[in-house]
């Protein structure tokens, strides 16, 4: 059985009230950490557990390293996020790879001035799929808003653009990224404020309808060593990804670690866990973590890795699929 897609918001409500002056409206003022932890104790995946491949070395519209990649589950498509060729890397120019599940390259879309590209999340509404992510990048390229804006296939658009919503979900937060639990139907936000890096969890019944008041819950993550390479939600856990390229003082099997964080506590619940997935990869950088369902209702936490020779880098996308 399918997972359930989340009835589409009003892309008119989504804009009138993300855009300008609405973003007063948009729960500013409420601060995550004050938010009472209301999440379900659901399972969680084990980290020590194998992983398994999607898919290794395929091709993306841009060369460079990919950034995050995130499921459509209803339309069976997934985006991988990249920066665009020949842009400065502060420039927060993306390039957003469509693929099929093979990994067969379908088409692209161009964001100039979003972000980093850290972690996103996608709203299926019938046959389209709204990618949720930052916008408006700031000098060091990460964005300080978080945006819903339709896939087109083959186009390009602009962060300044007025014809999307805009939101700042947290009073005082200067950089905000997102991904969001196809599962348990949640989107995490994770945000800059005060010098230090923030989490807070919201029903994607409200989020994709532009509001951001009610978060069911908030915390500060807990320290963890290594370069963050990113984040996502699965009921009652975010996992985090963290390590770098292989290298003469970083050999195979590397450094990438996953961590499994109770967001009820802001406690670790399991890891730094080493994982050896792609391990043979010549070149092997840990890029973005994902939820997905299959059909037959195994859910799945998927890791990317940036692959491929310098100039033409590739994507390779492996999972785990025990739950305790």
């Amino acid at each position: 059985m399918e997972l359930n897609s989340r009835t589409s918001p009003s892309r008119r409500a989504l804009l009138r009230t993300g855009a300008g002056a609405g973003l007063a409206a948009l729960g500013l003022g409420y601060g995550a950490q004050s938010a009472s932890a209301s999440v379900s104790t659901t399972p969680r995946f084990d980290l020590s557990q194998p992983s398994y491949d999607l898919f290794r070395d395929k091709v993306l519209h841009s060369k460079r390293v990919q950034q995050s990649f995130a499921f459509d589950s209803v339309n069976k498509r997934l985006f991988v996020a990249a920066k665009r060729a020949g842009s400065a890397e502060s420039a927060g120019d993306l390039c957003i790879s469509h693929l099929d599940f093979q990994g067969n390259y379908v088409s692209y879309m161009h964001l100039n001035g979003f972000g980093h590209g850290v972690a996103f999340g996608v709203q299926a509404s019938g046959g389209t799929s709204y990618l949720w992510i930052e916008c408006e990048a700031n000098g060091n390229g990460y964005g300080t808003k978080l945006t819903c804006v339709k896939y087109s296939a083959g186009t390009t658009l602009d962060a300044s653009s007025t014809s999307i919503g805009k939101f700042q979900p947290i009073s005082g937060a200067t950089e905000y990224t997102c991904s969001v639990d196809p599962v348990y139907n949640r989107m995490i936000v994770r945000y800059q404020k005060d010098g230090a890096k923030h989490i807070a969890v919201y029903n994607t019944s409200d989020a994709f309808q532009g509001d951001f008041s009610n978060p069911v819950a908030g915390f500060t993550p807990p320290a963890i060593s290594g370069t963050a390479q990113g984040y996502t939600l699965y009921g009652t856990y975010m996992y985090y990804l963290t390590g770098n390229a292989y290298s003469s003082s970083n050999p195979a099997p590397g450094n990438t670690y996953l961590t499994s964080i109770n967001v009820n506590t802001g406690a670790i619940a399991q890891g730094p866990t080493l994982t050896k997935a792609g391990s043979t990869l010549v070149y092997r950088e840990p890029e973005g973590l994902a939820i997905y369902r299959t059909d037959a209702g195994e859910s799945r936490l998927f890791l990317g890795f940036a692959s491929g020779e310098e100039g033409d880098r590739r994507s390779s996308i492996f999972y785990k699929n025990a739950l305790v």
